[in-house]
């Protein structure tokens, strides 16, 4: 009888294993037969990260991106590399959306700092003093506030209507500064007040796709320790030799910060 009973309970112990691996084996194959579309602006198409593909133009994507790099691991049946250097959530709106379809079975996508200013932040905060910069920061928190909500609104709608089948990844951005060390550069002041502004951006942008029933991906937990003026730095500074790579990840921000956030929610 004590042996039966042994038996009866290592024979469902199996069959229960047996059953969560097919199912985990039927989600991998339902994520490898569906299509993955990347959209988004130049954290997305890898600005920063070299490799760029001629054919994107001056979208410059790039093969060492987090969505080409997860492209090349998964091999889902279809991939489009969307996402554009300068984007808006207008410019996705009007030229990303194309290949969205009810047989899409991921989306991921970073938007929502060109509409807030970004460049023009940066700059300010280089060229300008400290209480110029907190200035435009604080211009650029109101936006953020008062107007990105409806343009990420409509942006998400219209992936949730193009690709309702989909798991939509919104990725955030990483904060720029590795603060409390001796740094070149620009004021304790201004590294603080930008690492700040980029918290403001990532909780509004986490709580629209919450709201949508996406997930945010978190990207400050993977950059931390390769901040700027961390001595291991995975996002450029000022390059004066090509300035729209300034305050972009470099190929091991895309692999080691954008990656690995994507892989987990995906």
């Amino acid at each position: 009888m004590r042996r039966s009973r042994i038996t009866a309970y290592v024979t469902s112990l199996l069959l229960a294993t047996g059953l969560a691996l097919t199912g985990a084996a039927a989600t991998q194959a339902q994520a490898a037969t569906g299509g993955y579309v990347a959209l988004g602006d130049s954290y997305s198409s890898g600005v920063g990260a070299g490799s760029y593909i001629s054919s994107s133009g001056s979208c410059d994507r790039s093969t060492n991106a987090y969505p080409y790099l997860w492209n090349a691991a998964h091999s889902p049946s279809s991939f489009s590399f969307l996402a554009c250097s300068g984007a808006t959530t207008d410019d996705v709106l009007s030229g990303q959306l194309g290949s969205l379809s009810s047989s899409t079975a991921l989306v991921s996508i970073t938007i929502g700092g060109n509409d807030a200013g970004f460049a023009d932040v940066m700059t300010t905060c280089v060229l300008s003093s400290d209480s110029t910069c907190l200035s435009r920061i604080s211009t650029a928190e109101a936006y953020v506030d008062s107007t990105l909500p409806g343009k990420l609104d409509d942006v998400y709608d219209a992936i949730t209507a193009k690709a309702p089948n989909a798991k939509v990844v919104v990725l955030g951005y990483p904060r720029f500064y590795k603060l409390g060390t001796t740094c070149l550069g620009l004021s304790s002041t201004k590294r603080s007040a930008i690492n700040n502004a980029a918290d403001y951006i990532d909780t509004a942008i986490a709580k629209r796709a919450a709201d949508h029933g996406f997930v945010f991906g978190d990207v400050r937990t993977t950059f931390t320790g390769h901040e700027i003026c961390s001595g291991s730095s995975w996002l450029h500074s000022v390059n004066w030799l090509d300035i729209g790579e300034s305050y972009h990840p470099t190929a091991a921000g895309q692999s080691g910060g954008y990656l690995p956030v994507l892989t987990s929610n995906a």
